[in-house]
């Protein structure tokens, strides 16, 4: 009787299948189509679940599909008990030559934490946070604690999109990895009262073909995160574009100069990079600026850093009030090292660290309990600035990090108890050059882009 019983069951998902393309990626009673790699934590089967248990000192475990896919539309229903992290990668690797076997690759988000991430896209083992929920508040409570939710992932080429109950979460646009496997995971625990904790996956299935009779719409309203070194459609028609061009001088020269530097500066392969001089303020290239003047606007800008260095994206600058040494005076988005970088312990209470509004305010998550999401050294990060007549925001890798409104009388205050006092008006101007700093340190730039309002 069981057996006829399974047999109906999976005559009935066949019928399914054949009707509209979708197939079942679990089938309910064996793993014979997964292997586990890395972590040791306890998969089982039960009620046609697939089941994960959490297990102290061991890695993260991951349950991984044998086969690779590259564009898919994936659906399944999780319930994970309070306290536990866990996720569902996709496009994934295990590979010799990377980490020695350690699975990394794109991972939507599972998880009960106050932070509300659930739904967002982490890189594992890789880039990290892609498409954090900080700036998707309706993304955010979209995940029910305690309960069964319903996961999306589709990913078509480099369009990677996600909703959790319905609720759009991630709108993310990467080509780091066309294709992978799909795999379940049980995240490493450090606390023994977590241990024997589970997450639970069920009706899972998957669409590789005719995708787009199943394509959902996306939300206008949650924002598109790009990786890519060209504006997406999305972008263009919002009004983004480049404010370099990836190849050339167009459009920039030095702080004190009418041409672009003739040293110190390199571009190669789509990336701008200041050169080492032994960490002198502008002493060598020197800053450069655009050459045009802006004053709403959002600027975004992925950066690197060697380790020890010290640089900065500057606003609202005025080239001509600083006609000595050192670098141009403007509002500056801090570029650092903080760990290696002396300035970082300099200022008063932090202000100088990276992400913070150098010398004036610090740089701390205005969205999450887990730090300023800063990547590290030799790893690209985003620098993000909103400026909307007098309101400045800061925002690190997507998460905000500073807001103001640089005419109140508090950032006034700010700016008499800084080294910025000297400087009559600093801040107030009603439009300003944008600035890449030359602070003797190597740190490199690219897809450098803006949109006015």
């Amino acid at each position: 009787m069981l057996r006829l019983l399974t047999c109906c069951f999976f005559l009935s998902l066949h019928a399914i299948s054949a009707q509209d393309g979708w197939q079942p990626l679990f089938n309910g009673f064996d793993l014979s189509n997964f292997e586990q790699l890395n972590g040791e934590a306890e998969y089982y089967i039960e009620n046609e679940e697939l089941v994960g248990v959490s297990k102290l000192g061991t890695s993260n475990s991951f349950m991984a599909t044998k086969q690779h896919y590259a564009d898919f539309i994936l659906e399944f229903d999780v319930l994970v008990e309070n306290g536990l992290n866990s996720g569902v990668q996709f496009r994934s690797l295990s590979v010799a030559d990377y980490l020695d076997y350690r699975v990394h690759g794109y991972q939507c988000e599972i998880e009960t934490s106050r932070r509300k991430w659930a739904g967002g896209i982490y890189d594992e083992a890789r880039n990290a946070w892609l498409y954090p929920l900080s700036r998707n508040e309706k993304g955010r409570q979209a995940f029910v604690p305690g309960e069964w939710n319903h996961y999306r992932i589709q990913a078509i080429g480099p369009y990677i999109r996600t909703w959790v109950n319905g609720v759009q979460c991630a709108k993310l646009v990467d080509d780091t990895t066309a294709k992978g496997f799909i795999a379940f995971q049980v995240h490493a625990i450090k606390d023994a009262s977590q241990e024997g904790k589970t997450v639970r996956w069920k009706n899972i299935k998957i669409k590789t073909a005719e995708l787009d009779e199943e394509v959902m719409a996306a939300d206008p309203e949650v924002p598109e995160v790009s990786y890519l070194s060209d504006l997406t459609p999305s972008e263009a028609r919002r009004g983004w574009r480049m404010l370099w061009d990836g190849s050339s001088a167009a459009g920039w020269r030095g702080a004190k100069l009418d041409h672009f530097p003739e040293r110190g500066w390199v571009m190669e392969d789509g990336i701008l990079t200041v050169l080492s001089s032994g960490g002198g303020e502008a002493k060598y290239g020197g800053d450069i600026v655009t050459t045009d003047t802006y004053s709403n606007f959002e600027l975004s800008i992925d950066f690197m850093i060697t380790e020890g260095a010290n640089s900065g994206i500057k606003y609202f600058v005025d080239p001509i009030l600083n006609q000595g040494e050192g670098s141009a005076i403007g509002l500056e988005f801090q570029i650092l090292d903080d760990q290696k970088h002396p300035d970082s312990k300099m200022g008063k209470n932090g202000n100088r660290t990276v992400g913070s509004l150098y010398d004036l305010i610090r740089a701390e998550s205005l969205s999450s309990s887990r730090g300023k999401n800063f990547k590290g050294v030799g790893k690209w990060n985003n620098a993000r600035i909103l400026v909307d007549g007098s309101h400045v925001e800061h925002w690190l890798n997507h998460v905000k990090v500073v807001e103001y409104d640089r005419h109140s009388q508090v950032f006034k205050a700010l700016v008499e108890r800084s080294k910025y006092e000297k400087w009559a008006d600093f801040g107030q101007q009603a439009a300003g050059h944008i600035l890449i700093q030359d602070h003797g340190d190597e740190a490199s730039f690219k897809n450098i882009k803006i949109r006015e309002f």
